[in-house]
């Protein structure tokens, strides 16, 4: 059993300011996996204290020293890959397979993007006679959820390293050991003391603590939507720069010139993936209604051969993570029932000969209308709601017509699908004319921890403004790091061009806590 009892503050395992213990689920047996203690506001306390203390010195090392240190980081992963892997299966149930080849694979994946990107980052950029300086940000909180563990850290603490930020993390209580692995390698690779910090517990405590902290300059957060509120909320005083991906009930529209067999049948196969436990699952799929009856014979074969088993096996599914996250499912589906839901596949109940452990049957539901509950709730466990459609105005309307706005796909031919996605209202929008990949890796918001001020030459510094993103760079969702835009008299150092990198979407705002102007401070 795993004992985790002690935070990693300012370079050193200490003990918590007050014990509060808490018992880790194995989900696939059901028993106590390991512990780890719950924080409080007082370790938060030292944590951004510690944090704080190490940004000055941190922020002013240079990109080769922190190419060194991101590359050492690297090395000690590697050497951790595969108990890193077994951790995340014990802690949140991910098959054997899936937890070495995606969940695992992708921390190493962000690792090396980061290397790669800023080897070549311009940090300086001249446009025109206005010179925009890019600057870590400061003390960044970055709170984690237990779907894909190592990839949400990964995908923060790595951009944060790579520009001079320093940072706390709390990972997800309910799957913390992968977090304390990533930890381990940290310390090892000889990240500074103080650069960062982990702080376990819960979101009301430690979360909120983070959030509201007044020394802490960026919070990133992914989450369910209810905590990013909160998050928000907590942040707005301090007016610290908030980023977050939330939750999603993402729509994959199946075009009337779609291939049907392999647009269904890889629909429902790469939802169900990791038990259905991702923000970005095509969990809503939209069936010309004419084709309905075809696609319902194409989904119960495609979910039947979504083996389900122990995450120790070749199942292609194992349990989902918790008893809340098991009750919760097996109350939507039986929701769908009770609405008029046509039960295509699975249903209530666990499948048969996994009395033990949280697996719930990969389910298909058709007929499904958008009024219904498992049409606009996020299920987060293998469900699949079809919905039929008599046009595509309809379909575009059904598939913008939710509180959430994570992702979106569209399957038919390139250019028809092309010109429907542009009308999803979606931040990770996806035109295919092939079935969709079968692992559906969780996309990542990422955000370069920086501050960008202008300096007009020759005049002094004025103020800040945010950091255009331009056709290179990842669209937000991605999970690659930026790339660079227009550089006047240069072009795009991506691709050399003068005129094609697009004007930014959305610009990245100002912290100005972050950084001051010699005299007089900002309004």
């Amino acid at each position: 059993m795993r004992d985790y009892l002690k935070f990693y503050i300012d370079g050193a395992w200490v003990d918590p300011v007050k014990a509060n213990p808490l018992d880790v689920i194995n989900p696939a047996t059901e028993a106590v996996a390991g512990r780890i203690s719950l924080g409080g506001t007082a370790d938060v306390d030292k944590a951004v204290a510690a944090a704080k203390r190490a940004f000055p010195s941190f922020s002013q090392t240079s990109r080769a020293d922190r190419l060194e240190l991101l590359n050492n980081v690297m090395a000690e992963y590697q050497k951790r890959y595969a108990e890193i892997a077994a951790a995340i299966t014990e802690e949140m149930g991910a098959p054997g397979w899936l937890a070495m080849q995606a969940q695992a694979a992708i921390g190493m994946g962000h690792l090396q993007t980061g290397i790669a990107v800023l080897k070549d980052y311009s940090f300086e950029e001249l446009r025109g006679t206005t010179m925009l300086a890019k600057e870590p940000i400061g003390v960044c909180a970055f709170i984690t959820p237990w779907n894909w563990p190592i990839n949400q850290i990964a995908c923060k603490v790595v951009p944060a390293l790579a520009v001079g930020c320093t940072m706390v993390l709390k990972p997800s209580e309910i799957a913390p050991f992968s977090a304390q692995l990533w930890t381990e390698v940290m310390h090892a690779a000889g990240v500074p003391a103080g650069v960062f910090n982990l702080v376990n517990g819960d979101g009301p405590t430690v979360g909120a603590a983070l959030s509201s902290h007044p020394d802490v300059d960026m919070v990133s957060f992914t989450g369910s939507t209810r905590a990013g509120i909160e998050v928000a909320r907590n942040a707005a005083p301090t007016v610290k720069r908030v980023a977050q991906e939330l939750g999603g009930k993402s729509p994959n529209i199946i075009l009337d010139d779609a291939n049907l067999e392999t647009a269904v049948g890889g629909g429902v196969v790469s939802m169900m993936m990791n038990s259905g436990q991702s923000c970005n699952a095509p969990t809503r799929m939209l069936v010309p209604a004419g084709k309905m009856e075809a696609a319902k014979a194409i989904a119960k074969a495609a979910a039947e051969t979504v083996t389900v088993g122990s995450p120790d096996g070749n199942a292609k599914i194992g349990p989902v993570v918790s008893e809340v996250q098991w009750n919760k499912i097996q109350a939507l589906i039986q929701k769908g029932i009770d609405e008029g839901a046509t039960l295509v596949s699975g249903g209530p109940g666990k499948p048969e000969g996994l009395e033990t452990g949280y697996y719930v049957k990969p389910t298909v539901f058709a007929d499904v209308t958008n009024d219904m509950t498992i049409a606009r709730e996020e299920i987060f466990g293998p469900v699949l709601a079809m919905m039929p459609y008599k046009s595509e105005e309809e379909a575009i309307a059904i598939g913008n017509d939710t509180v959430y706005g994570l992702a979106a796909y569209v399957q038919g031919e390139p250019e028809h699908a092309r010109k429907v996605a542009s009308q999803m209202r979606a931040g990770l929008p996806a035109a295919r004319h092939r079935a969709i990949q079968p692992v559906t890796i969780a996309a990542a918001v990422v955000t370069v921890p920086t501050t960008v001020r202008t300096t007009p030459e020759p005049l002094r510094p004025l103020g800040t403004q945010g950091r255009p993103r331009g056709r290179h760079e990842a669209p937000r969702g991605s999970q690659r790091s930026p790339g660079h835009g227009i550089t006047p008299g240069r072009g795009c150092q991506r691709c050399r061009s003068e005129t094609n990198c697009r004007p930014p979407a959305r610009s990245l705002r100002p912290n100005r806590r972050s950084w001051r102007p010699s005299g007089k401070p900002e309004a």
